[in-house]
């Protein structure tokens, strides 16, 4: 089984182009650097006010998202979090496929 996560952000029409320069590169370096991490998608829907944006963040376990908390790329992206109003996070167990 891995480990999912699914954060969603509100971000104003002028901050969303820099939020998702830097949500790029979280899931970039995520993806390559965390032998961990599986997969990292990033979502946009343009049709509401804020834009919501929403992470599918696919991890081995638990501990592996652990361990993605502590690395430097995450610390970067944590910069961008002025941009926006931060939603709920989901932590799920994948069962299938």
């Amino acid at each position: 089984m891995s480990y999912v996560v699914l954060p969603q952000f509100d971000v104003t029409a002028e901050n969303l182009e820099a939020f998702l320069e830097a949500a790029r590169d979280d899931a970039t370096n995520s993806v390559a650097l965390e032998p961990g991490c599986h997969q990292f998608d990033v979502f946009v829907d343009r049709n509401v006010s804020p834009v919501k944006v929403m992470f599918y963040e696919v991890y081995e376990s638990r501990a592996a998202f652990e361990a993605h908390l502590e690395t430097p790329h995450l610390a970067r992206f944590r910069q961008a979090l002025t941009l926006v109003s931060e939603g709920p996070v989901g932590f799920f167990e994948r069962v299938a496929p």
